[in-house]
């Protein structure tokens, strides 16, 4: 039981409500509940007023006493400030979510039948993982993934929480246009890598994440000793399509790198995650993580298929270090107001070198030190108070910030949490050397392009059409094989709308076809001995129901209506 208890607790709690269906600005995104009941598409505006905390310090505040100023001043360790690349974090997020439902759609065909062949694995628990990645294959759900790469203490995690808040956590539906459609739907959740790095653990933590939100016990059920990686990966891709998860937080990956795993295995995981599970997910991770993405450029590439997001320190005299600096210089707490002059500029960002937690650290410590400075009749932050601040106040963290400020590639080995483009640094040292090389593998490059643009289609236009839902009679599996044949047989350069109708065009005469098929009475259905069973049933003392039933003649209504309607089996798990 106690390795149950090591896992990592959920910290981040978002709001519950009853789901309120949107009309779509796109439609890949109707006739979906999933993505119906989100909040409209983010625009900038909207990012600025729910994204943004700036602490309230008044004029009543600034007239206190010292002791209570003390305390106001702990109000800065609130502040947010938007800057660009939190608009571009929303907006990876938003389409993340978003896109990662279309091949996930709750009424479509394929959905259940991912259900059905999920049930039938967890009923054969004991032999699954002996044939495990076979089945799962057979329901492989590929989604996006995102990395984000940052140095410690520049908001990362911050920002992903803050973002993530602006969509409800759990959204519970009822109805849908007018039919049943029981269901509770998790929009997002995070969890923290554990610090042993173990991908067993990493699992138990999304199952108990499940059950600090919902109040379950899927981590006494499915995560108990000896479980192994790959059964549980089994029901989280279970969980996953039972509450319709939109995206995976997955933070301080780098922890991964504490564990006995090898970086292959790592990634793979990962890779696992985003195409069996079906999640789409975000790693964050400070600089140290990029190590685990150097070794195999295909696992890399999938475990950050959506891209990757370098978080690095805001530059001096750049425009977001200046809006930045200036909005945090107006949460003063101090009688005299401190102007901040060029020489204030360049000392505060001398000792913070643009790391944001850093700043604002610093902004609260110097104006303590203000408060109290008895060498000093007023309070004022000045380039004296600040370098005082920093060296006494902040001394642990020194060794690390002398690193940057002289670009001492050596000292940042010692610290890899700082180290962001090292690999430019280094590159710069080997400028005009193997460059040969780099020709010849930018030609590789480009010899592969049109593969990728064409498979980049492929897996575009399959997941636009079965988003369309008019294909009932068909497979998904079906879909694609058309969706492929007509890709590989146009141009590279055709136009997308005009290929997408000529699919539309050939799925529509196979799904009549199918369902032509379907109608067609067989020749044992087409007349219903009923003379010689009602004879049978006279001569068996039956109820001639009875034997219409037990011939098959008529299905258990019960079983009919769930299967049709896709209601009710989430029940069961």
């Amino acid at each position: 039981m106690s390795n149950l208890e090591n896992t990592t607790n959920l910290v981040l709690k978002g709001d519950s409500e009853e789901a309120e269906y949107k009309e779509q600005a796109l439609s890949e995104y109707s006739n979906n509940p999933f993505v119906e009941a989100l909040p409209p598409i983010f625009n900038e505006d909207d990012v600025l007023e729910r994204f943004m905390v700036t602490p309230r310090i008044t004029a009543q505040d600034k007239q206190s006493a010292k002791n209570i100023r003390y305390h106001v001043l702990k109000r800065i360790k609130n502040f947010i400030q938007p800057l660009p690349i939190h608009f571009e974090v929303e907006r990876r997020l938003s389409t993340l979510i978003r896109r990662g439902y279309l091949a996930r759609n709750p009424l479509d065909k394929s959905f259940l039948e991912r259900i059905r062949v999920l049930h039938q694995l967890r009923e054969d628990e004991e032999d699954a993982h002996k044939y495990i990645d076979d089945r799962l294959n057979y329901i492989r759900s590929t989604a996006d993934s995102l990395s984000i790469i940052g140095i410690s203490g520049i908001g990362k995690t911050t920002a992903i929480e803050r973002l993530l808040l602006m969509y409800p956590q759990v959204i519970k539906h009822d109805m849908y246009k007018g039919q049943p459609f029981n269901r509770t739907q998790i929009v997002w959740l995070k969890i923290d890598c554990p610090y042993d790095g173990s991908l067993s653990t990493l699992c138990k933590s999304f199952f108990k994440a499940i059950d600090d939100l919902l109040v379950t016990r899927y981590l006494e059920k499915f995560g108990y000793l000896n479980r192994v990686t790959s059964t549980m990966l089994l029901h989280m891709t279970s969980l996953a399509s039972m509450y319709g998860i939109g995206v995976l937080v997955i933070d301080e990956i780098q922890h991964l790198l504490h564990s006995k795993n090898d970086q292959e295995e790592m990634l793979n995981f990962f890779v696992t995650l985003s195409n069996t599970v079906g999640i789409p997910t975000v790693l964050i991770g400070t600089s140290k993580a990029q190590q685990l993405f150097k070794g195999n450029f295909r696992q890399a590439r999938r475990a950050a298929s959506d891209g990757s997001i370098i978080w690095d320190r805001m530059a001096e005299n750049s425009e977001e270090w200046e809006f930045f600096l200036e909005t945090l210089w107006e949460l003063q707490c101090l009688k005299v107001h401190s102007e901040l002059t060029e020489e204030v500029k360049k000392t505060f960002y001398e000792e913070c070198q643009g790391i944001t937690s850093v700043a604002v650290n610093l902004f609260i410590l110097a104006q303590e030190r203000a408060l109290f400075d008895e060498t000093s009749e007023d309070e004022k932050i000045t380039p004296r108070v600040l370098k005082k601040t920093a060296k006494e106040d902040m001394k642990i963290i020194q060794p690390m910030l002398n690193a940057i400020r002289k670009n001492d590639l050596r000292a940042m080995y010692k610290y890899e949490d700082i180290m962001i483009n090292l690999d430019e640094l280094m590159q710069n040292h080997k400028k005009n050397t193997e460059y040969e090389g780099r020709v010849k593998a930018a030609m590789k490059e480009r010899q592969n392009t049109l593969g990728y643009k064409r498979q980049d289609m492929i897996e575009s236009l399959s997941v636009e059409i079965a988003a369309i839902g008019i294909f009932d009679a068909l497979s998904s599996r079906e879909m694609r094989k058309v969706v492929e044949k007509i890709v590989k047989g146009s141009a590279i350069d055709v136009d997308y709308n005009g290929l997408k109708l000529q699919v539309i065009q050939e799925l529509m005469e196979l799904n009549k076809k199918a369902k032509d098929r379907k109608d067609k009475p067989t020749p044992s259905e087409h007349t219903l001995p009923l003379l010689e069973l009602r004879k049978l049933a006279l001569k068996q003392k039956k109820h001639t129901y009875e034997l219409l039933a037990s011939k098959r003649y008529i299905k258990d209504t019960l079983t009919e209506f769930y299967n049709i309607r896709g209601i009710g089996i989430h029940n069961e798990m």
